[in-house]
């Protein structure tokens, strides 16, 4: 009787699908860092002039006027 020969084939065959795995995870990888590298980066702003009118400024300020800001607190009592 011959005796049984054993085939590392499949082994062979997993480590071959793992390190392939590995890489590819690395090249997604990598290609990620540098999208995220390139979103990160803001472009130069330029500065942009405020423009007002004067019925705007009247509008805020009679805003600011009608805003009660009496909160009811003793500032003698408080320590």
């Amino acid at each position: 009787m011959e005796p049984e020969k054993k085939s590392h084939g499949a082994l062979i065959g997993s480590i071959i699908i793992i390190i392939i795995l590995i890489i590819g995870g690395l090249y997604i990888f990598q290609s990620k860092v540098k999208t995220n590298t390139n979103t990160n980066q803001l472009p130069p702003e330029t500065p942009t002039p405020i423009e007002t009118t004067e019925g705007e400024l009247n509008t805020l300020e009679q805003d600011l006027n009608s805003i009660d800001s009496n909160v009811d607190v003793d500032l003698n009592s408080i320590q």
